[in-house]
């Protein structure tokens, strides 16, 4: 084994995909795998998992749908996964350690055994969980940074995770737990997904020898970009209230002459869909859940997507898989979004929660389809020049190489 090819055990929650930073878990598996890497990867079992021969390594986890005393302990202190990473060093023998979204299933207690084999960690950081209870700096629908200076108890008075006093409580003491077992210190380098997630980073404390930035990628050479105007609107991804879906919807319904096709899942399901029965628009369709090639054939026929969202979004790959496709963005001005589309180029970015700023941008798109076409074909432009795999791979392993 040579120093450029190390081992590279891959470590996060899920071995499915159920958001973005899934994606990049099994992103970064396959960039590894074609250049040379054993790529190990160590994630909590699940019966959503996909197939994969090394399920027998993966530990039980915390049950999120009906907790009881034991999850709630899991939830901090796993001792499966504790047992199941030994075992997966002692038997492999990695070289390092790649963490993306640990905690809540694998928890902070898979550093120690990481730190005593003396196998060096990095860290992706797809959220702000570092730096806040809830991952999100965001506290009952409005932007919140009160745990400043590492004072997470401010979520407590503030109920942060769903207004709930118990779940706060649990999410604020996992926070603390998290950093006695060395969720900063025991990282040798963290990985930020944007230039806005490092800055705050920075802003609450994290050292900035720790921290650089590599910015997401997508693998856009067996896409075929779409040189046809769309037909319809098109969001994808999670259904909550903090992506901005409900201001969607608002946004479009006068725009009754273009179909609205919302694609995807999540506990603001049932009342967007009501909301958009309350309000007969039929031209607004819930289509639930897709991936694969369905989903490649709803981007390709749209016009363009939408991310509305109302929150700091590290960098979603939603925009990347839009642009791989040549289909133009319309989004939030906010977080990483912005490092992402080039205003007026291969997008539109408009004010975070402004309806009439969003129908408007919708509207010169359905008015200007060959336009939008050009516009997509620059965002294809930008992932083949800048958010390609080779420009993240060589980051990558400068950041590997560092600690081997």
């Amino acid at each position: 084994m040579t120093q450029t090819k190390p081992t590279v055990l891959n470590i996060s929650q899920n071995y499915y995909i159920r958001g973005g930073s899934d994606r990049i878990f099994f992103a970064t598996t396959d960039l590894l795998k074609k250049r040379g890497h054993d790529v190990i990867p160590f994630t909590a079992a699940d019966p959503r998992n996909e197939p994969t021969e090394w399920a027998a390594y993966f530990p039980v986890a915390a049950n999120f749908e009906r907790p009881g005393p034991i999850d709630l302990l899991r939830f901090i202190y796993s001792m499966p996964a504790v047992r199941a990473i030994r075992k997966q060093i002692s038997d492999h023998k990695p070289n390092i350690a790649h963490l993306h979204t640990y905690y809540g299933k694998l928890t902070g207690s898979i550093l120690a055994p990481l730190k005593k084999a003396g196998i060096p960690i990095v860290q992706t950081l797809h959220d702000y969980k570092l730096i806040c209870p809830v991952s999100l700096l965001v506290s009952n629908n409005q932007f919140c940074e009160a745990c400043r200076g590492h004072q997470f108890w401010q979520a407590i008075p503030r109920r942060c995770n769903r207004n709930s006093f118990a779940r706060t409580l649990l999410s604020v003491t996992e926070c603390y737990i998290s950093r006695f077992l060395g969720s900063v210190n025991a990282i040798g380098h963290f990985i930020a997904v944007s230039d806005f997630v490092r800055k705050k980073m920075l802003d609450h404390g994290i050292p900035a020898e720790k921290i650089s930035t590599i910015h997401n990628y997508i693998d856009a050479s067996g896409i075929e970009p779409t040189h046809r105007p769309g037909e319809y609107f098109l969001y994808f991804g999670r259904l909550e209230r903090l992506k901005g879906v409900f201001t969607l919807v608002e946004a479009a319904a006068p725009v009754t002459q273009t179909p609205l096709l919302i694609v995807g899942d999540g506990a603001a399901r049932n009342e967007l869909a009501q909301s958009i029965a309350r309000k007969n628009l039929k031209h607004i369709k819930l289509l639930g859940f897709k991936r694969g090639a369905e989903l490649e054939q709803l981007i390709k026929d749209s016009i363009c997507t939408l991310l509305p969202s109302e929150w700091y979004e590290p960098f979603p790959t939603t925009v990347l898989e839009s642009f791989a496709h040549a289909r133009p963005v319309i989004a939030s001005s906010i977080g990483g979004i912005t490092e992402m589309i080039t205003h007026g180029v291969n997008g539109f970015l408009v004010e975070t929660g402004n309806i009439e700023a969003m129908r408007e941008k919708m509207a010169w798109m359905a008015e200007n389809p060959c336009k939008a076409v050009e516009m997509g074909m620059a965002g294809r432009k930008k992932v083949e020049a800048i958010f390609g795999p080779e420009a993240h791979y060589e980051k990558l392993l400068r950041v590997y190489q560092r600690y081997l």
